[in-house]
């Protein structure tokens, strides 16, 4: 029997609240901000607000947090939920925090009313002035005792748009001598003038985060709010407000978050590598978006099992991109169908084939049983790679030399008899002869090889431009290095193959399928080409040839 899978801590939160009947149901929440596309951090809480509410029986809502109009817009908000949906995830409810200003407004005038907020019209410097430090408590704002009659009139007038950016703000009445600076009076709103995605102009004051979060998982009743370590301060705010409003008591609960090597997972330096035309867009196949691993062919099973192979913990770390790129091509082994494709071809000419091509058969999978085969035709022209020929080769080189043998995949045992030169001593052609009694499958010939190569037959050849995408960034941890991370941005992290030369089969690639080219990673179409040409993006290498690079560099 297959040993029981422990329970992550939050799990163990969960079934303990539903035994004790503190919750008869669960209910999550992902709240993402509509200010960029999502990443493969985004998938991990995905994968664990969704996956707690049905493993418990529970749902999830999806609620943007869309109270920074300056940054937000409606791209995002369909991006997200693209992004959500390809990964296999469904939500109960779709919800805006802007669904609840009116609310979140009614919520503050309550706080006002019960002395436990006020206008304060200080500037933002001289508020951080007050604020204190950790080992010494904040001094009281001149503007702290203010009338709750002149707090309702000014609040009012705030929203009304009477007043400027920064000329007030309404803060939470908590301690100005809280050991945790959050509590210091924090900013529940602040005048923005900027239009919204949703509401347009109709407000003129937007709710902080601390300010919208908590009442929002109140009016949803969620009951486990999942957030990164980041928010452990601000629980107490979260535990406060919530207190005070007499709302539903939803509970917030943190865990880390896992960044991945080789990248940047901060939605600002993605942004800038975006502006800054580093890359292709955040749906470019080396961002670490959900977009761009979507277009680079990574299947959402596979992201999803990443996710659950990394797990739930308390301590931020540094997950290696190498257990990512495991999960992917572990995946793509199963489904991907095999093609031949050559990048840099060298013409062989089979001197003593004479009839006309014939067709051979590979199989598409030979992972899958139910795999269907494919015809590949086979004539007197090919193409091999040219890396796959050497005129002087070292001893144990199993690959095609003059006089040397190897069998081409799917057909027959080639032997070399004569390497054609241009007039600068560069091999231009290969005269070989094949051995008819060696066909794959019903060969008779008694003819051991130990080098297999793949092939392209010349004449039913069709080209594709096919891009050999790598790691973004030279170093592990570009966030932690010295100086600029874009100073450590891989030069070669994208090299086109202009032309290359496949089998026919490949005419009639899909967007929906993966595929192997033989002895050189799995691809995919890239799916924003629309110049009528084929186009494949490399998804992973076979091997991880990026860690014996790293060795032998």
């Amino acid at each position: 029997m297959p040993e029981e899978k422990s329970l992550n801590f939050i799990e163990e939160i969960v079934e303990k609240d539903l035994e004790s009947g503190k919750y008869k149901s669960i209910v999550t929440r992902f709240p993402p901000e509509p200010n960029g596309y999502l990443h493969i951090g985004h998938a991990t809480s995905i994968n664990l607000n969704f996956g707690l509410a049905k493993k418990y029986g529970g749902y999830t809502n999806l609620r943007f947090d869309d109270t920074n109009p300056a940054t937000e817009e409606t791209e995002y908000v369909e991006s997200i939920k693209e992004d959500v949906r390809w990964l296999g995830f469904e939500w109960k409810n779709e919800h805006f925090a802007s669904d609840y200003f009116e609310q979140l407004y009614e919520f503050a005038v309550r706080l006002i009313k019960k002395g436990l907020a006020y206008v304060d019209d200080s500037t933002s410097e001289e508020i951080a002035a007050l604020k204190g430090t950790p080992t010494e408590p904040g001094k009281a704002s001149p503007f702290r005792e203010r009338s709750t009659e002149e707090n309702l009139r000014l609040f009012e007038e705030m929203r009304e748009g009477k007043h400027p950016d920064g000329a007030r703000v309404l803060r939470a009445k908590v301690d100005m001598a809280s050991p945790n600076m959050i509590m210091r009076d924090p900013i529940l709103y602040r005048i923005k003038h900027a239009h919204h995605h949703r509401t347009g102009d109709k407000w003129s004051i937007y709710p902080m985060y601390d300010m919208a979060h908590p009442p929002s998982d109140s009016i949803e009743e969620v009951t486990h709010s999942l957030c990164t370590m980041e928010f452990v301060p601000h629980r107490e705010l979260y535990d406060w407000l919530l207190q005070h409003l007499d709302t539903f008591p939803s509970h917030q609960y943190e865990f880390a978050r896992r960044n991945l090597s080789y990248t940047v997972m901060s939605k600002r330096k993605l942004l800038q590598l975006v502006n800054e035309g580093h890359v292709d867009g955040w749906d470019d196949p080396r961002m670490p978006t959900i977009s761009g691993m979507r277009r680079r062919g990574y299947p959402p099973e596979a992201i999803n099992e990443f996710c659950e192979r990394i797990g739930i913990a308390k301590r931020d770390n540094l997950v290696d991109v190498g257990l990512l790129e495991f999960c992917v091509r572990e995946h793509l082994n199963k489904i991907a169908l095999r093609r031949m494709v050559v990048f840099d071809p060298l013409k062989v000419v089979i001197t003593n084939y004479t009839g006309s091509n014939e067709f051979l058969e590979g199989e598409d999978n030979p992972e899958d049983d139910k795999s269907e085969s494919r015809e590949i035709p086979f004539g007197k022209e090919l193409y091999i790679e040219r890396e796959d020929f050497m005129e002087n080769p070292p001893k144990k080189y199993f690959r095609l030399f003059p006089g040397g043998m190897v069998r081409l995949k799917h057909a027959y045992i080639i032997k070399c008899d004569e390497a054609i030169k241009d007039e600068n001593g560069n091999v231009t052609e290969l005269r070989c002869t094949y051995i008819p009694e060696s066909k794959s499958g019903h060969d008779t010939s008694g003819i051991n090889v130990k080098g297999t190569l793949h092939w392209v037959e010349v004449t039913n050849a069709i080209t594709a431009e096919v891009r050999l995408y790598d790691r973004l960034f030279k170093v592990e941890d570009p966030s932690n290095e010295e100086g600029d991370f874009k100073d450590y941005i891989n030069a070669d992290s994208l090299q086109t193959v202009a032309t290359a030369y496949a089998e026919p089969a490949l005419k009639a690639a899909k967007l929906a399928e993966r595929y192997q080219f033989l002895r050189k990673g799995y691809f995919t179409l890239d799916n924003k080409e629309t110049h009528g040409r084929l186009v494949f993006n490399r998804t992973v290498t076979l091997k991880d040839a990026w860690a014996k690079e790293q060795k032998r560099n």
